[in-house]
């Protein structure tokens, strides 16, 4: 993410129903995923942001993430037989991380959250610039029985995250007892939501998805509260900066539809044994003979920081682009994913160099995640 330069009217990026308050706390915007959305607050900014997320709690708005509801007879099943998890490893109640993948190619379209509220009720969260085209692919293929409903606007999700955060949300009587990957209806001052047991930090935490008529209720409820728990608003820069410690991938950079999930090393969030789901036959062909790339962890040895798109060489050999990559707040030094090609045999611990403008500097390959999960 970069700092850029527009005017949101000409461009017609959305708007979050929390905008006013993030305007209020002094937020830098930018536009993400046709979205205009904080990148960081005046007051610290995004090392202040990461460090809150790490030690006490903090809210991000991430209500430009996409909705979308799969309902009818057999939605669940129409569901499992296109994405590529398996639905059928989780009951009424939990979540599942998931991959919408081209039929032809076994690409990544998108990576979702999907909530199985029952065996015809889904409800996914994919990322926002991708909604529209896994709406799309899910109603081409849809039976007749079974709609498929964009809600990308009808809510908001608030990801309250840190070691905190069971407090603050047990201060508002909301429900934190549930296990990682579920969610539970409650209730906030007669607001009906949704409590999610997931975030992308790698820190405890709660994503709330809330009407987003009711969005600014939530906002003001969680920081009336949150004083007494260090509760700090945090933008999509130390959200960038989290995900990349654990190593989590991010759509576009580290998946793509020309990433399959066998180079992002995703495999785990593949129904494998299911006898269907899009992108079934290329990525079993891919598994078998062995991808052309992986995805690696990177750790620098001095001052550099990688960042998407440069190169990764082992003398004059080119064996690699760095996919993500940035300043790790935690272990104050240079991180990043990269995709290497795999007849490198680079085993971890060994060292490439990273070319900066010309200037070669080491890194060592690390298996993620960079720093020790909470959770």
């Amino acid at each position: 993410m970069t700092d850029v330069t527009y005017d949101a009217a000409e461009t017609r990026l959305r708007r979050s129903p929390l905008h006013e308050r993030h305007t209020a706390a002094g937020a830098k915007f930018a536009p993400f995923g046709g979205w205009e959305m904080p990148l960081e607050y005046a007051g610290g900014g995004v090392l202040r942001e990461h460090t809150a997320v790490r030690t006490a709690v903090g809210v991000f708005d991430v209500s430009h993430l996409g909705k979308a509801r799969v309902s009818g007879p057999g939605a669940a099943d129409f569901v499992n037989s296109c994405l590529s998890n398996d639905l059928g490893r989780i009951g009424p109640g939990r979540a599942q991380y998931t991959l919408c993948c081209d039929d032809a190619t076994g690409g990544v379209v998108d990576d979702i959250i999907a909530y199985l509220y029952a065996e015809d009720h889904v409800f996914l969260i994919p990322n926002a610039a991708n909604t529209a085209e896994v709406v799309r692919r899910l109603r081409a293929a849809a039976p007749a029985q079974v709609t498929v409903t964009d809600e990308h606007e009808a809510y908001a999700v608030l990801a309250v995250q840190g070691p905190r955060s069971a407090e603050l949300l047990a201060a508002l009587d909301l429900p934190t007892e549930h296990g990682y990957m579920s969610f539970s209806a409650a209730s906030l001052s007669g607001v009906e939501l949704t409590v999610c047991r997931t975030g992308y930090t790698g820190e405890l935490g709660y994503e709330l998805v809330v009407p987003a008529e009711h969005a600014v209720a939530v906002w003001d409820a969680l920081f009336s509260a949150g004083a007494a728990f260090e509760l700090r608003a945090c933008g999509l820069a130390a959200r960038d900066t989290l995900r990349t410690e654990m190593g989590y991938p991010l759509h576009g950079q580290d998946l793509s539809r020309d990433i399959s999930p066998v180079q992002a090393r995703s495999g785990w969030a593949v129904g494998w044994d299911k006898p269907a789901f899009w992108g079934r036959d290329a990525l079993l062909a891919e598994k078998a003979a062995g991808p052309r790339r992986t995805l690696r962890g990177l750790v620098a040895v001095d001052r550099a920081i990688p960042r998407p798109g440069m190169t990764l060489h082992v003398g004059d050999a080119q064996v690699g682009t760095v996919t993500s990559g940035t300043f790790s707040p935690t272990r104050k030094q240079g991180i990043a994913l990269a995709l290497l090609d795999t007849d490198a045999n680079l085993p971890d611990g060994a060292e490439v160099e990273i070319d900066i403008r010309g200037r070669r500097a080491p890194l060592t390959l690390t298996k993620p995640p960079f720093v020790t999960p909470s959770v």
